[in-house]
């Protein structure tokens, strides 16, 4: 009998002690309102995405140990997602990209991917057809830019 009370007892806590807690305040500030979402979709550049990367010096032939480098870590963090080719798997083909994007688009992406999708219309339109998001993949500068050159040496440069 006393098992019977005590455990009620606790039950009893639970649901009350795990309830919402109420605010002083109906406002809610964690979603932006429609005045900040178009000023956001004002400001972003779809040349070159979001990000801290505004400008990438890119040679006129391909730096070949740094597209090796990047071959490997694409090889870890990439193609089980994305084929060289211009195949879809999860995620899309990386044929051509290097021709469709910006280089600092392409490296704001690979390191940023979460704010990109949610501000640009053609990778929210291909989320739709991949039905899931790019996890953002922790890259350094150094493997970002080595999987750069990988993509421009899949494109052809040499």
């Amino acid at each position: 009998m006393n098992r019977l009370f005590l455990l009620t007892m606790f039950g009893s806590f639970l649901f009350v002690s795990c309830g919402k807690e109420k605010s002083n305040t109906d406002q809610d500030f964690s979603t932006p309102t429609a005045t900040e979402k178009t000023a956001e979709a004002e400001s972003y550049d779809p040349k070159r995405g979001l990000g801290k990367y505004s400008t990438i010096e890119l040679g006129a032939s391909l730096d070949g140990p740094m597209a090796e480098k990047g071959l490997k870590v694409a090889e870890v963090k990439c193609t089980s997602c994305h084929k060289s080719t211009d195949e879809k798997l999860v995620g899309p083909g990386w044929k051509g990209v290097t021709e469709r994007r910006t280089p600092q688009w392409i490296m704001n992406f690979i390191t940023n991917p979460d704010p990109m999708i949610d501000k640009d219309p053609e990778l929210q339109a291909q989320l739709e057809l991949c039905m899931i998001r790019m996890p953002n993949q922790g890259l350094t500068d150094d493997e970002a830019r080595s999987i750069l050159e990988y993509m421009r040496q899949n494109d052809g440069v040499k």
